[in-house]
């Protein structure tokens, strides 16, 4: 059971997480850049060598980051029942290609949604240079512990989310993901079981290992980036969003996208089981 108190004043020490352009290529071709390996988009995320290489923004939720902490046993949380509610990223600097970065990590609120419905828990990590001190992102992330409310914990209010914008799309985006892409996507960091292990997945009420939340975010991040910016993925300075369902490997994520002079809305599904898999997000360019 949670400890309102204890969880919230836990400590995670600095990470500090150093990586190369082979990293920036591993987390890419997890998230299923490469299957089309003569197209320059595909490229300038796996080939070091071609013109505009360089690291995708969304790799940042996996750099510097504490690991799965929830399955340590001083947490009270029922690990295998958690999943990642929402997430939102912001760029303060061009992410590189390899480095050495520092990330704290804290978590900033607890909600007790009852028994019956679980908990969320709010957590934020600060991204920094090593060698130069210059912050490069901030990420805030929700996790949705289903099998820990009731610890008769804060009455917090839950967030807020983007509200979407009506009507049809502007623009959409499809692109498949392999079979493979939770698998080599895990090697960036997430090692969750749910993603790899059919039984641990059975467990948890899926009829088969799920992809990485994250994993569909970075598909969403990189369809916006050459749907809207011409495929210059560097253009991606925020994005937020909440995540609606889960999305197995091999399926087709279709990113749907509403433009506008503040941002652009956008929200992604699956085109084989026409389900929405990332709601309410919101994304900036430039």
């Amino acid at each position: 059971m949670i400890d309102y108190d204890a969880l919230m004043g836990r400590e995670f020490p600095v990470v500090t997480h150093s990586y190369t352009a082979k990293d920036s290529i591993l987390y890419a071709l997890g998230l299923g850049l490469g299957t089309e390996p003569l197209s320059p988009s595909h490229l300038r995320a796996t080939y070091e060598r071609a013109e505009g290489f360089g690291a995708l923004p969304a790799m940042v939720n996996v750099l510097a980051y504490p690991g799965f902490w929830a399955m340590e046993p001083d947490t009270g949380l029922t690990w295998q029942k958690i999943l990642h509610g929402e997430q939102s990223l912001t760029l303060h600097a061009p992410l590189p290609s390899s480095g050495t970065l520092l990330g704290k990590t804290r978590i900033t609120g607890i909600v007790d949604k009852g028994a019956d419905k679980g908990a969320l828990i709010y957590s934020e990590r600060v991204i920094t240079d090593q060698a130069t001190g210059q912050k490069i992102a901030t990420i805030v992330s929700t996790s949705f512990a289903r099998g820990d409310g009731g610890f008769g914990g804060s009455n917090d209010a839950v967030r807020p989310v983007h509200a979407m914008r009506g009507g049809e799309p502007a623009r959409s985006f499809d692109f498949q993901t392999p079979q493979s892409a939770a698998l080599i996507y895990r090697l960036s960091g997430d090692m969750n079981p749910l993603h790899a292990d059919p039984e641990v997945a059975r467990g948890a009420g899926f009829d088969r290992p799920i992809l990485h939340g994250l994993c569909t975010l970075g598909v969403a991040a990189w369809s916006i980036t050459e749907a809207l910016a011409d495929g210059d993925f560097a253009a991606l300075t925020h994005l937020q969003l909440r995540f609606s369902s889960p999305v197995y490997p091999g399926e087709t994520i279709r990113t749907e996208m509403w433009p506008g002079e503040d941002g652009i809305s956008f929200r992604a599904r699956v085109v084989e089981r026409d389900v929405v898999v990332l709601n309410n997000g919101f994304a900036r360019l430039g």
